[in-house]
């Protein structure tokens, strides 16, 4: 898929958002990429899912052992990247503000782990994620998004990182918000929706 047909499947789904938005990261947005919309409609979700498989290189794919995905946002987009790679997915999640497995969940010692998200933007995320993937045994040996929004940042992951499509959409500190943008309260959109 190129970008602007990426691009296509977000605008048909409604998930690019404008308005004023506080981002996971800290940071502040007029722009926002719904992940969760566009994942909706499973085929959409599967041909996102192949299109980024399709991303790997060939040894890399062939050398995952299993998909892991953060909670909340990486759960959909990773089960499809388990399908679309014909293996295992399971995701981690934070029930007291760290990253864990649960509900059963276990990683194989040595087992060679494909981290997946929706969006990464500072990395942070995915780096907790990946250090509970380490704490439970598994060796995380490349990262896939559906989005990356660092901005052109250079965001290190510690591993190689293969996004779907980059968006440079400009964030800001609260302390360097455009007038217009510190005239509107900010939407915390996603899995823990609070105004700010």
């Amino acid at each position: 898929m190129t970008d602007d047909e990426i691009l296509a499947e977000f605008r048909a789904a409604d998930a690019l958002l404008q308005g004023h938005f506080l981002l996971s990261s800290g940071r502040h947005s007029e722009y926002y990429l719904q992940c969760a919309r566009v994942l909706m409609d499973t085929a959409r979700a599967g041909r996102l899912a192949s299109a980024l498989a399709a991303k790997l290189p060939r040894d890399l794919r062939q050398a995952i052992d299993i998909v892991v995905s953060p909670a909340m946002g990486g759960v959909i987009i990773g089960h499809e990247m388990g399908r679309a790679l014909g293996k295992p997915a399971l995701f981690v999640e934070r029930p007291t503000g760290t990253f864990e497995l649960r509900r059963g969940f276990a990683i194989d010692p040595g087992a060679k782990v494909l981290m997946v998200e929706d969006v990464v933007t500072t990395g942070l995320s995915s780096r907790e994620a990946m250090d509970a993937v380490r704490a439970a045994g598994g060796d995380v040996i490349a990262e896939a998004a559906l989005v990356d929004r660092s901005a052109g940042s250079n965001i290190d992951l510690g591993v190689p990182f293969y996004p779907l499509v980059a968006i440079n959409f400009p964030t800001y500190a609260a302390d360097e918000l455009p007038p217009e943008l510190a005239a509107t309260p900010a939407i915390k959109p996603g899995s823990r929706s609070v105004a700010a």
